[in-house]
């Protein structure tokens, strides 16, 4: 369980990471606060408005490529 709050700063730096290792396709930072991102060309944009979100969607991406082969995408 986590002691502290998350930060934009950490928000950004997983979402780097993710695209680095080509797990999504495209991040865009809003003016806003707000991160758009899109996981694959054909996806439809997401936008994430809280960097709680944004941890949330990371997670849900690493446990989809976690996930073994027989098991399928939720």
């Amino acid at each position: 369980m986590r002691t502290t709050p998350a930060a934009r700063e950490e928000a950004d730096v997983w979402l780097t990471v993710m695209v680095r290792h080509g797990h999504l396709h495209h991040v865009e930072s809003g003016a806003d606060g707000t991160w758009s991102v899109q996981r694959t060309p054909d996806s439809v944009p997401w936008t994430l408005h809280h960097p709680v979100f944004v941890l949330d969607y990371v997670a849900e991406i690493l446990r989809d490529v976690r996930r073994p082969r027989g098991e399928g995408h939720r």
